[in-house]
């Protein structure tokens, strides 16, 4: 049975996302529901264009985050290993505002839609949730987790989605 968001999973894993991400200029550790360090945000790349590197406690790169320079609409790309992963962007002809599509390069597609600027949101591929994002029981200030529910789910690359769906729907409400 799939959970509805905001509702956790029972071996869901769950992360603590500094809310700002792009703003913040700082290297911070998003921990794990234990308050261990599970991943470095480098703050040195949040300084060159909409960059930053999500990187392992080791401080080796998962995933790198990029704002498409010349597109159209608003696009985001997630990087592993200096290679596209996906590209993110707002699902187009939906009647949802808060409705966006992340493109893997291997051609599989997740759905990403709830209220995003809520941070009550969730990750779907084919109908089955892969990871929930919500504020609702926390009580850590401009903070959100990212519940990843299916156990083969990558947390990095769900973490990534959620920070840039999130960035792409603060840009289209014009909020710099």
């Amino acid at each position: 049975m799939l959970q509805s968001p905001g509702e956790p999973a029972p071996h869901a894993r769950k992360y603590l996302v500094r809310d700002r991400i792009f703003g913040i200029g700082d290297d911070y550790w998003i921990e794990d529901e234990h308050g261990r360090h599970a991943f470095l945000v480098d703050g040195k790349a949040l300084r060159l264009r909409e960059t930053f590197e999500l990187k392992d406690p080791e401080r080796r790169v998962l995933i790198t985050i990029r704002k498409k320079m010349l597109s159209l609409r608003d696009t985001m790309t997630i990087e592993r290993d200096d290679r596209p992963l996906a590209t993110i962007k707002r699902k187009r002809l939906s009647l949802l505002r808060n409705h966006y599509r992340v493109e893997l390069v291997d051609g599989t597609e997740l759905d990403v839609s709830g209220k995003i600027l809520d941070r009550e949101f969730a990750v779907e591929y084919e109908g089955e949730l892969l990871a929930d994002i919500s504020r609702r029981w926390l009580t850590v200030r401009d903070t959100y987790a990212v519940s990843v529910v299916r156990e083969d789910a990558d947390p990095a690359l769900l973490i990534a989605v959620a920070v840039c769906v999130i960035r792409l729907a603060e840009r289209e409400r014009g909020e710099d």
